[in-house]
């Protein structure tokens, strides 16, 4: 099989050659970029940068894999579903149906209407059907995978005040991307902890896009994120109220239930709360839970690498459902340690 990766100077992109190059099925893979071509990634990627050219790319392709800013995928990708290419769309450009929430959310125009409604979101562990008929895959968000995967159990599962429900979230600094700017310098960035896009951050509508498959009757939640002076890594701090009384050994029993056949969701133990650090560089998606007697009140902790499980790692499991092979393929290397 033949890949090619547009947008292949971001951090996500440059992740998903890293996982391409030793998947036994990609047979080779081309790089593309709008602003570097002719040039390399680095002294580790020997071939050379490509322009976007849709034609010759799709003469030459079996999958796309689309890692670009937000803006960019809706104007390519449905050239490539129109050529028979399938394409996996690591932007935000696709997770909507509804047009108008992305616009009102990103700031820029929507894909056209026929093509959203193509798109599966790729999140395997809630999608796993309709991703392996998909043609056109719309990748989550980084924060979202974290934030789904810790409440949808619960949510699905089990009564929840659904107007309790507050994320707190923190992320790396890759997160922001490759583009330098003075919000994530060394100096700005280093010993530091901030919040930023308060309110308003553009991953809000995807997590309660998805979270209201577990539960229809979810409203609003309550979500920040901050940057923490790190490369890789997210933490989801969820909390919520359950309407009745549930004991740590039943949530944990009903988070391992639900994702017995996830090979990449590990439910930890009793009074076990994962770090970062536990999933870098991995594909993991690692939870722990508790439940507080004393107030009444459910504690969710989510860790994902941004970069894989929030991106690139997502995104090649997401090829492997689609390919009907281990979905595991090319992602089984353990976390990096330290």
């Amino acid at each position: 099989m033949k890949a090619a990766v547009i947008g292949a100077t971001g951090y996500g992109g440059a992740e998903l050659v890293r996982i391409l190059h030793q998947h036994k099925l990609i047979r080779n893979y081309t790089i593309h970029s709008s602003s570097q071509v002719g040039a390399t990634i680095g002294a580790s990627y020997l071939q050379k940068l490509e322009p976007i050219d849709i034609e010759k790319i799709s003469k030459d392709t079996d999958i796309v894999f689309m890692a670009t800013p937000s803006g960019v995928s809706r104007e390519l990708s449905p050239a490539f579903v129109e050529n028979g290419i399938k394409v996996i769309d690591l932007s935000g450009d696709l997770r909507f149906r509804d047009s108008a929430v992305y616009e009102n959310w990103y700031k820029k125009k929507a894909a056209p209407k026929h093509v959203l409604e193509k798109a599966i979101y790729g999140l395997t562990e809630i999608n796993r059907q309709e991703i392996k008929n998909a043609r056109l895959i719309a990748n989550p968000g980084c924060y979202p995978t974290a934030t789904i995967l810790g409440l949808f159990p619960l949510l699905k599962n089990f009564a929840v005040d659904t107007e309790s429900i507050i994320i707190d979230a923190k992320s790396g600094v890759s997160g922001a991307g490759r583009n330098a700017s003075l919000a994530t310098s060394y100096c700005e960035v280093n010993e530091n902890f901030k919040i930023y896009k308060v309110n308003e951050h553009q991953h809000i509508p995807e997590i309660e896009q998805m979270l209201k498959k577990a539960n229809s009757n979810l409203g609003p939640v309550k979500f920040n994120t901050h940057l923490v002076p790190m490369t890789r890594g997210i933490m989801a701090t969820i909390y919520c109220k359950p309407l009745q009384m549930i004991t740590e050994k039943e949530l944990r029993e009903l988070y391992q239930h639900h994702y017995q056949e996830d090979k990449f969701v590990r439910v930890r133990g009793i009074g076990e709360y994962p770090a970062t650090k536990e999933v870098y560089g991995s594909n993991y998606c690692d939870i722990g839970i508790t439940y507080d007697e004393r107030t009444g009140w459910v504690t969710i902790v989510s860790v994902i690498d941004n970069l894989m499980k929030g991106a690139a790692g997502q995104a090649v499991q997401n090829l492997n459902v689609m390919l009907g092979i281990d979905e595991g393929t090319g992602l089984l290397a353990p976390p990096i340690l330290p």
